[in-house]
């Protein structure tokens, strides 16, 4: 018998630049990247694709991009600027994917070009994912426009759309080439969707960094009445956490371990369940708070620090209870949990909390105790 053995490592590296007023005639941050990156000698092109809803709050951006590359004339901006729902609709319907490989293809969009999306978490999942299968991979740039994709999603290395009535169920681990963070995006979101981003800086708090979830207590007053300065801090933390999480242990996921989705699985129920009617931020703080209440009915935990985190995510303004969670006996929740274990290759692994600032991993759920966590939660709607 005779065997070849290979073996190579990628490197990949990303910058993560926090802005403002990305497309101004006085912020070069983009220009100079498009620039110096790659190798010079090619004519590159850059295809825009922007979130439905990012475009009718601000009218003037299509416009604004124009004129920004009629500045910067070192690369090719394709005429057409694309416009598409956001939010699941743009994972869940395979039209918009199509479109995006089509555009890709007419616009001549090769490995030495961009594609460039604006948008929201599951915006740059679809356009991420279109982008690397499209000549098995052109380069991505996402510029988030939601707390959530500033501050986890966007920053990130997954890819994918929902397939099967499956969340993901198509996509990859591709980092973008660069992401840039707008503040300025931040400013036209609704209340829902400011709140909502804020549930995956405590996930990450609460699992990685007690500090920080000390910090976000003392600070929650402030996010909830929209204070921009105190907001930019959450998303640079909450991004550094995550970031330095990917790159310190296993980006691709290779194993059955996801520390990051620490209340994810219920979550991810959740949204179906409810035909994505919440947000996917409002169903992790609810996974958050489930979890949470499990950790200590297996006596992790303490009631008094339950308290601190359900107070937590009530003072950003969360309701931490959905009637979904106990249709059916909560065998529509047990369903959930399967097809978690089901996600990561049939062994189930899910995060709880040991201690504040420290999560723990387990292999099985009690779901009788979990049951009980449930009602528990029901009871803080009073």
């Amino acid at each position: 018998m005779n065997i070849i053995q290979q073996s190579f490592q990628v490197p990949y590296s990303f910058n993560i630049v926090f802005t403002k007023n990305l497309f101004s005639p006085d912020n070069q941050e983009f220009s100079n990247f498009l620039a110096n990156f790659g190798d010079t000698r090619f004519q590159k092109k850059i295809l825009f694709l922007i979130d439905a809803g990012v475009a009718e709050k601000h009218p003037s951006l299509i416009h604004t991009i124009q004129l920004y590359f009629n500045e910067n004339t070192q690369i090719s901006l394709v005429d057409k600027i694309l416009v598409m729902p956001g939010g699941e609709l743009v994972k869940n319907d395979t039209t918009y994917l199509d479109q995006t490989l089509l555009a890709i293809n007419k616009y001549g969009i090769d490995r030495h070009s961009f594609v460039a999306a604006i948008g929201g978490g599951a915006f740059l999942d679809m356009v991420g994912y279109a982008s690397c299968i499209a000549h098995r991979g052109v380069k991505h740039i996402r510029i988030p426009t939601t707390v959530l994709s500033q501050n986890d999603s966007g920053v990130g290395v997954k890819n994918g759309v929902n397939f099967l009535g499956k969340k993901n169920f198509l996509g990859t681990f591709s980092p973008p080439v660069a992401v840039f963070n707008d503040s300025n995006f931040l400013t036209s979101l609704s209340d829902r969707d400011w709140r909502s981003g804020i549930s995956e800086a405590v996930k990450v708090a609460l699992i990685k960094d007690l500090p920080f979830f000390e910090w976000l207590e003392e600070n929650s007053a402030a996010m909830a009445k929209r204070d921009m300065t105190v907001m930019n801090e959450q998303i640079f933390r909450s991004a550094a956490l995550h970031t330095n999480h990917i790159s310190s242990g296993d980006p691709f996921e290779m194993g059955s371990a996801r520390p990051l989705d620490f209340g994810h699985w219920a979550a991810h129920k959740l949204e179906y369940l409810t035909n994505f009617e919440i947000r996917h931020g409002e169903a992790v703080a609810i996974g958050i708070a489930l979890d949470s209440i499990y950790s200590q009915l297996l006596g992790l935990i303490s009631q008094t620090e339950v308290d601190r985190i359900i107070n937590l995510l009530k003072n950003l303004g969360f309701t931490l209870y959905h009637e979904k969670l106990g249709e059916n006996n909560k065998l529509n929740l047990w369903e959930g949990l399967n097809e978690f274990r089901e996600h990561l290759g049939g062994q189930l692994t899910i995060t709880i909390l040991e201690k504040l600032g420290k999560g723990k991993e387990i292999h099985e759920v009690d779901f009788e105790l979990m049951k009980l966590a449930v009602d528990q939660l029901k009871l803080t709607l009073d």
